[in-house]
């Protein structure tokens, strides 16, 4: 897989240089927090006449540790076998947009590890090219977070029970020292 990457990078630095093909994504940087939803959106220029059978689209998750396919759209075709374990199930594919030259993915129930730089690879009959974004997914501040309710009376009853000991000691001291007191008058 990191060979095919090679390839394909490899190409399209070449094609940069001779295609016309021009690739921007929309916005170079995200920021999302876990759990919630981001749209990445890339835009090229499509002939008038593109077919959606001709264009190859390869989109993928590059961090420090590993490359991640995102989204592979082959001769119009999703290649779900293609894409990582990771993405499955979270990303979907606005087909209606890409007869206009835009490519939006959607991806869902974030996770902090979707991180990272986001590379997306296009090919039509103009040729090659690609741009990158960056999404940093931030862990969730849960906010909905049950609230513990303190139940009141064990509290109230471990103080009534400490201050009834109390008394109860107090009352003992003083009617010990009663009792001494009147010994000594007796003496």
């Amino acid at each position: 897989m990191k060979m095919i990457f090679r390839i394909l990078l490899l190409i399209s630095f070449i094609s940069c240089i001779s295609g016309s093909l021009v690739v921007n994504v929309t916005q170079t940087h995200y920021q999302a927090e876990q759990n919630h939803s981001i749209t990445l959106e890339w835009t090229f220029t499509p002939k008038p006449d593109v077919s959606i059978t001709s264009v190859y689209i390869y989109c993928q998750l590059v961090t420090d540790l590993r490359v991640s396919v995102l989204f592979h759209l082959h001769e119009g075709v999703e290649v779900s076998e293609s894409q990582d374990q990771q993405f499955s199930g979270r990303v979907q594919f606005d087909r209606d947009k890409l007869r206009e030259g835009r490519i939006r993915l959607q991806v869902s129930r974030l996770r902090t590890d979707d991180s990272g730089r986001y590379d997306c690879i296009i090919r039509t009959s103009d040729g090659w090219n690609m741009d990158v974004c960056r999404l940093n997914v931030t862990a969730a501040v849960d906010q909905h977070k049950p609230q513990t309710t303190v139940n009141p009376e064990p509290e109230n009853r471990g103080r009534t029970g400490l201050y009834a000991a109390l008394g109860l000691f107090v009352c003992v001291c003083v009617l010990l020292f009663l009792l001494s007191y009147r010994l000594k008058l007796r003496t």
